[in-house]
């Protein structure tokens, strides 16, 4: 699979769905088809991966840890609260679980960024807020923190 790299802004209809767009839906491979995991996101929003990048990158992962480890059991039930499994619908649509969209503020106006494999779903707004209160040189730090000398741009 070709993984996602875009932002774009969709609109919730009154019954909670929105139109994945076409960009992203190319890029979904043959093994998925519509099938997707829908979770809570680290920040107030909500995260979509194809199902077979959710059993792979997360449930693997999750399926290693011990449940003997009261901390994993713990960091598991407040993880997958309100993890769906969901199918697009026949028109292309994804529809957003109820308590979902309450966490994550979702009403109308919503910002998907796809990265990876996974497709995060904000509030149009809170996303915006989300760039506004970083600093601005918070980018440059965080790559350096993360990232260190460890990338050349060679042209």
């Amino acid at each position: 699979m070709k993984g996602f790299l875009t932002e774009t802004e969709v609109t919730i209809d009154a019954k909670g769905r929105f139109l994945l767009p076409m960009s992203i839906k190319k890029k979904l491979p043959e093994v998925d088809g519509n099938s997707f995991v829908i979770a809570r996101g680290f920040e107030q929003n909500l995260v979509l991966y194809p199902a077979h990048i959710w059993q792979q990158s997360v449930q693997d992962k999750l399926d290693s840890l011990s449940d003997f480890n009261p901390e994993v059991r713990k960091f598991k039930r407040l993880f997958l609260n309100g993890a769906t499994e969901l199918e697009l619908d026949g028109a292309g649509r994804v529809l957003l679980p109820k308590p979902l969209m309450e966490y994550a503020s979702l009403v109308k106006d919503a910002t998907l960024f796809a990265e990876g494999g996974k497709i995060e779903i904000w509030d149009t707004k809170l996303y915006k807020q989300f760039f506004e209160s970083a600093a601005a040189n918070e980018v440059s730090t965080l790559a350096h923190q993360l990232l260190g000398g460890d990338i050349n741009i060679k042209l």
